[in-house]
């Protein structure tokens, strides 16, 4: 029998290094190759407009609208498409709101070499991937029962909240969230006033603090 082709991976990164770090270990192995790349999510749904893949490996972390947002879309428009969230983000944070939007399985870029091939060819088999902590942490919440979470807890911020919390840690002001997020400025301060109230921040100033301090210890 002949070998069956490659399954054709798309990668959504916005740092060209760990664009080509991340190609390189995949297309060393013999049923997997990348044939497409993008910077941020609408360069994605333009590529994938355009051509088949059998899944598509994201960052959060993508200039203007981010990951997690770009997965909504891609399950709007390419339903019968795979995700694997492959990030620098903590998965405790994130994973849960991934696989929420779309993903269907997330890991951290330290993880060792193994793990990120064996996180690829399970959600090519149609299987979920998380780690065995956020599994363990997802199950656990079944049985309990979702609580709700502790003040200063970033659990409590929605997917746009949290988006514009972390464009504010990085140092955008009002306007330039508003461009990259395509929204009025009167919705982002919108969006900021609830971030405060709901994370018991006294003052703006407080707010950039500690957002700025909560992207400076995850990346």
């Amino acid at each position: 029998m002949e070998p069956s082709a490659p399954r054709r991976i798309l990668l959504v990164d916005d740092h060209p290094l760990l664009r080509k770090g991340l190609s390189a270990l995949i297309n060393q192995e013999p049923d997997l190759m990348v044939v497409g790349e993008a910077e941020d999510g609408p360069q994605a749904l333009q590529v994938l407009a355009n051509a088949r893949f059998d899944l598509a490996i994201i960052d959060i972390s993508l200039p203007g609208v981010d990951g997690i947002e770009v997965l909504k879309s891609l399950k709007e428009r390419f339903a019968e498409l795979p995700t694997l969230v492959v990030s620098m983000h903590d998965e405790s944070l994130f994973a849960e709101r991934a696989l929420r939007a779309g993903a269907r399985g997330f890991i951290m870029k330290q993880e060792a070499v193994e793990s990120i091939l064996t996180a690829i060819r399970r959600v090519l088999a149609g299987q979920i991937y998380v780690s065995e902590r956020i599994a363990t942490r997802m199950l656990k919440k079944l049985v309990d029962g979702d609580h709700r979470p502790n003040v200063r807890s970033l659990d409590v911020l929605t997917d746009r909240e949290l988006t514009i919390f972390r464009l504010i840690g990085q140092g955008y002001g009002t306007r330039q969230i508003a461009e990259q997020l395509h929204l009025s400025a009167k919705t982002v301060e919108s969006h900021r006033a609830h971030i405060k109230e709901k994370l018991d921040l006294a003052s703006g100033t407080e707010l950039v603090r500690y957002a700025c301090l909560w992207v400076g210890a995850s990346t």
